[in-house]
């Protein structure tokens, strides 16, 4: 994967992270993230201040979804590298849709603890991202029928109200547009992010990366990263209904 190794605002003696050490990293930060969102939540040590700075007081509870924000733009980096390196972009895609589906349920009882909420689980906007990619690429000839395409699939992500929503959604575009231009990439997807600023930071985790696929081989490992997600949240969530 080197020859598709692009340009970085970090020296190459810092660009060290293989694309299996940044999914690592990008699942154990939204372990914590989740971890604070369904357990800490309701443990009131956890919710008290630990510091105050830039006049904000800051608890267990407020550093560990501080530090989750950096899961969401990791994941997109990872999906637009999925889509330019996989062999066949049907069964990529189908596996964002099925593991959608199968997320589901877990999502529904982290949010409400019942079989039902309004906004639907993350891989749908990575799912719609990806959809948006395939037609990028479909019409690279026909700039009209690009923008049309982005456009439906915006409204899509608008109406089906998914985790980052349509806001999400623009962002993978930005990731996949700047795709071969990183410091772009960080510079025009953190002023995206204003509005949730601490999520610029994985940028540098981003930035690290050397171009190289890593220890992750084999079905077992990809598949292990697609079903970390609905996992760990059942896990969490029948946790809370033990403890609290």
């Amino acid at each position: 994967m080197n020859e598709t190794k692009t340009p970085s605002f970090l020296p190459e003696r810092m660009q060290i992270l293989s694309g299996s050490a940044l999914k690592v990293i990008a699942i154990l930060i939204m372990l914590i993230d989740h971890t604070a969102a369904i357990l800490l939540l309701n443990w009131p040590e956890a919710m008290e201040p630990w510091f105050s700075a830039f006049g904000r007081s800051y608890s267990l509870y407020r550093v560990c979804r501080d530090v989750g924000r950096l899961a969401f733009p990791i994941f997109c980096f990872l999906l637009v590298e999925g889509f330019m390196h996989t062999r066949n972009r049907f069964k990529y895609g189908r596996n964002l849709l099925i593991f959608a589906c199968i997320s589901e349920l877990p999502w529904n009882f982290m949010g409400t603890d019942t079989w039902r909420y309004e906004r639907q689980n993350v891989f749908f906007t990575l799912f719609l991202g990806y959809v948006a990619f395939c037609a990028i690429e479909y019409f690279r000839e026909q700039q009209l029928l690009q923008v049309i395409s982005m456009l439906i699939v915006l409204a899509v992500s608008y109406f089906l109200n998914a985790d980052y929503g349509w806001r999400g959604y623009v962002f993978l575009l930005i990731m996949y547009w700047f795709r071969y231009y990183k410091p772009a990439q960080a510079i025009i997807g953190s002023c995206w992010l204003y509005y949730e600023w601490k999520a610029c930071f994985a940028f540098l985790f981003i930035n690290m990366y050397n171009g190289e696929r890593g220890f992750i081989r084999g079905k077992f490992g990809k598949y292990f990263f697609y079903a970390f997600y609905p996992l760990h949240i059942t896990i969490l969530v029948i946790l809370r209904r033990i403890l609290f």
